[in-house]
């Protein structure tokens, strides 16, 4: 695929996430998508490595039973045939503690026949626990 093709599908999947359509990003991966958003599993209930739609579908659920987006805004963006590269700034609320995080989000996507293969996220972990802890 070309990089506006693969820009293209981060920025619908990105839609997708604000609309709460978790069912149109996972049709945007692979069936055995190796996804995680910090490879860490001890900070935050979505964190770690996770293989194939079902753990997928599992991460945005952990992640939206814990918090609450209040803003998410692709800042920057950087592709090429295979691969897509973001930045995103980001701010959300501890549905337990009510305490707020903002930061930036550094995605990776690596994709395989116009579909995500692999993901990797990072972000400010020490503020995700922060906000985490009550």
């Amino acid at each position: 695929m070309s990089a506006d093709a693969n820009i293209k599908t981060i920025m619908s999947v990105y839609e997708a996430f604000g609309r709460g359509d978790v069912a149109a990003i996972l049709d945007a991966v692979t069936d055995d998508v190796d996804w995680a958003a910090e490879a860490n599993p001890a900070v935050a209930p979505w964190h770690g490595v996770r293989h194939g739609k079902d753990a997928v579908a599992k991460f945005f659920a952990e992640f939206g039973s814990t918090m609450e987006v209040e803003e998410f805004t692709p800042v920057s963006v950087a592709a090429n045939d295979n691969d897509v590269l973001t930045v995103v700034r980001f701010r959300a609320r501890s549905r337990a503690t009510g305490k707020t995080a903002a930061m930036d989000l550094h995605h990776y996507f690596a994709f395989r026949d116009g579909k995500i293969a692999y993901y990797r996220g990072t972000e400010d972990t020490a503020q995700t626990r922060a906000t985490l802890q009550a």
